[in-house]
Order: C-alpha cells, then sequence, then structure tokens
C-alpha cells in the first residue's frame, strides 16, 4: 500500500489522508478546484495540532504533508495500490465515483468505501471487479479514533479482506473489526439508536440537551453526551444512517426524529456548521 488514493477532502477524507501520509504512503487526495485549498489547510491544521500537543514533531509534520497531494484529476489515481471513497453520503455521487475509478486503476488495486450507510455491494456493483471492493469505515476524528470497521460483502474476495485489515492494523496501527454488509454495521447499529432516543427525549422537553449529555457523561462513564456527540458526528451523518437503518429494518426505533430532519434542513449540522444542539459560533 505504497500509493494510497482518497476521494474527498471533506473533514473525513483529511483526517484518512492524513494518518496514511503519517504512516508513510504517498497519498493523493480528489477534491474540487474551490475545495483544495480548504483539503491543505485541514490537514496542516490537525498535524500542526498532533505537533502542539506533542503526539508528533515537527520535523514528521512535515515528512507528512510532503507525502499528501492535493488534486482535481482523477487519472493521478491510476498507479494507486489501494483508494478510499470518503465522499458525502450521495449514493449516485458514490456510484459514479466507482465506475470511473474501475476504469482508471489497475486491475488489482483495492477499492474500498468509508461509507456509514450505504450497502457497499451496490458500490462493488459498478465496477467489474467487485470482489476488489469492500468497505473501510473509520471514525471521527480520524487521528485520534483507533477503529476502523471492515466491511464484506458477498462478493469480495478474502484475501483482499486479509491485505486490507493487515495495513489498517500493521500499518496505521488501527484496531479493525469485521462486518457483514448490512445497514450500520456494527457501530452505527447500536450507536444510532441511542442517539436518535436522546434526541426524541430533547425534542419532548423532558430534559436539556445539557442535562442529558451529563447524566450519560457522569452516569454512565461515556466520554462525550449523545447530543454533543451528534454535532460531532455531523446531524447530517446521523440523518444518513437513521434513514438507512429503517429503510433496510423498518423497525420503528430506527425511525429518524421530526427534530433532526428538520435540523438538517435548517443546516444546522453541528460543529462543521458552527450550530447544532450546541452554539460553536464563538
Amino acid at each position: 500500500m505504497k500509493n494510497v488514493g482518497v476521494i474527498g477532502g471533506g473533514t473525513m477524507g483529511a483526517g484518512i489522508a492524513e494518518v496514511i501520509a503519517r504512516a508513510g504512503s504517498v497519498v493523493r487526495v480528489l477534491e474540487r478546484a474551490e475545495a483544495v485549498d480548504a483539503a491543505r489547510e485541514r490537514i496542516a491544521k490537525s498535524l500542526a495540532r498532533a505537533v502542539k500537543s506533542g503526539k508528533l514533531s515537527a520535523a514528521d509534520s512535515a515528512a507528512t504533508l510532503e507525502r499528501i497531494t492535493v488534486t482535481t484529476d482523477l487519472d493521478t489515481f491510476a498507479d494507486s495500490d489501494l483508494v478510499i471513497e470518503a465522499m458525502p453520503e450521495i449514493e449516485s455521487l458514490k456510484l459514479e465515483y466507482f465506475t470511473r475509478l474501475d476504469e482508471i486503476v489497475r486491475p488489482d488495486a483495492i477499492l474500498a468505501t468509508n461509507t456509514s450507510s450505504i450497502p457497499v455491494i451496490r458500490l462493488a456493483n459498478a465496477t467489474k471487479h467487485p470482489e476488489r471492493v469492500l468497505g473501510m469505515h473509520f471514525f471521527n476524528p480520524v487521528p485520534v479514533m483507533a477503529l476502523v470497521e471492515i466491511v464484506t460483502t458477498l462478493k469480495v474476495d478474502p484475501e483482499v479482506v486479509a491485505k486490507v485489515a493487515a495495513f489498517a492494523t500493521d500499518q496505521l496501527g488501527k484496531v479493525t473489526i469485521e462486518s457483514k454488509d448490512q445497514a450500520g454495521f456494527i457501530v452505527n447499529a447500536l450507536l444510532i439508536p441511542y442517539l436518535t432516543s436522546a434526541i426524541r427525549m430533547y425534542e419532548s422537553g423532558f430534559a436539556s440537551a445539557e442535562d442529558i449529555d451529563a447524566g450519560m457523561v457522569h452516569g454512565c462513564a461515556h466520554p462525550m453526551g449523545p447530543l454533543r456527540l451528534c454535532d460531532t458526528v455531523g446531524l447530517d451523518v446521523c440523518l444518513a444512517v437513521a434513514e438507512s437503518l429503517f429503510a433496510e429494518f423498518g423497525e420503528p426505533h430506527y425511525a429518524p426524529p421530526v427534530l433532526l430532519r428538520r435540523m438538517v434542513d435548517a443546516g444546522y449540522l453541528g460543529r462543521k456548521t458552527g450550530r447544532g444542539f450546541y452554539d460553536y459560533s464563538t
């Protein structure tokens, strides 16, 4: 995995690119022309925080940045050993890029998706080689969170699964768990119903956001309360996963709360927009 491509330079894509480059691989990040500078800055700021906290030396930070290229040209991904898609949860957009990547990369290259809600097999079937496509689900913030879910489809080659898991553990230093290809995988299938229950409690007026979060932090030893966690994950992501879970299983506790939908409609997506259940504008 000497050459790795990342499709998307947003919060997740930038974090994925950073951890892979820190591990020694050359990384190309694909972004829209108007977002190239923002992606570079996002990675540079994260590395600067790591240097400031003593987790990374200034020399290693500079070397990591040298290994990362942000580009608008998908054709430069032709020599990639692994390409990880980390775009917004829009199935049509992901399908478009998997189809294009299938024509560009080598036949032995591995294609992975960081999706948290879309069935991986749908993306795999957009290629001529579905046996080389799997899910590689990182968690936010990627440089800090240890887990990667390896999501297997009915068509994936077991050797591909083993190779990606080894890369994540041995090179990136992550902890991996393996999940079948169903909505939510392991973590979100358990997490999202908990988060939506907290939203319904707040929506009903039963308790304040601060008290709900304090209850889970101090009463259950959670590092973060559910509503602040929603803000960190992104309310749009929470909504997309909840919709996927409800569509897959049809169980009422998976249905997204009305308040969650309205907040997404309003553009209150959490930390990344400056407002969610809490105000981050100051």
